[in-house]
């Protein structure tokens, strides 16, 4: 759900109550829906983490593997454009202040995957929603969040250059002891990305809005 929440610039189901019948839809597989211009990788990636069978879902090595592939797409290209007319999604949503919380529900059903046509017809209610009464606090906050989503990016960017530079020593030295230190540096490397991004993430603020700038091509690298 964090990956989730990082394309999208909201904590999931956010406009329905944390409540034993949300509980019940996500077990019964109901997931958020997919946000409009999402890289494909990363929607592979995140849905195969909802997967209601544990065994199918990735390990750690697999994502940190396909984290950086993505990383090297968004290295690759000439420069990052920034579309000045970035859509505010959900902007007919409640605006609420929130941030991660832990709930138990006992005596729920078996995790299970929902079906599309399931995951449609979700989708598709109708809701009362209205925009909050204070625009200025709404503009503010939006600013605000823009630049705890641009921390992300630079965390992602940064973090990328350096796994590139030590993945080359790898290719390129044969010595193995050399090689262990090399990867001790690797392992050390995606410990400090992930406590930076557990920081970033942490923040109540987070809304992340650029991931629009970043669609990976349909054939994928």
């Amino acid at each position: 759900m964090l990956m989730w929440e990082i394309s999208s610039g909201q904590p999931p189901f956010i406009n329905y109550e944390n409540d034993y019948d949300l509980a019940l839809m996500i077990v019964n597989g109901i997931r958020p829906k997919v946000v409009p211009g999402t890289p494909l990788e990363y929607v592979n990636l995140m849905e195969l983490c909802w997967d209601a069978d544990p065994s199918k879902r990735p390990d750690i090595n697999t994502l940190i593997d396909k984290i950086y592939l993505i990383l090297q797409y968004i290295n690759s290209l000439p420069q990052l454009e920034v579309n000045s007319n970035l859509e505010i999604h959900n902007l007919e949503t409640n605006y609420v202040s929130s941030t991660s919380k832990l709930f138990e529900f006992n005596y729920l059903p078996e995790p299970r995957n929902a079906t599309s046509e399931e995951q449609e017809v979700f989708h598709s209610k109708t809701y009362d929603f209205k925009i909050p009464d204070n625009i200025d606090d709404f503009d503010r906050s939006y600013k605000q969040n823009s630049n705890n989503s641009s921390k992300i990016i630079k965390i992602f960017k940064d973090s990328s250059k350096k796994l590139s530079k030590l993945f080359k020593k790898l290719q390129i030295n044969s010595n193995d002891d050399k090689n262990e230190a090399i990867q001790q540096q690797i392992k050390r490397q995606n410990i400090d990305i992930y406590d930076e991004m557990d920081e970033a993430c942490n923040n109540p603020n987070l809304h992340s809005e650029e991931q629009d700038e970043f669609e990976i091509p349909d054939d994928g690298f």
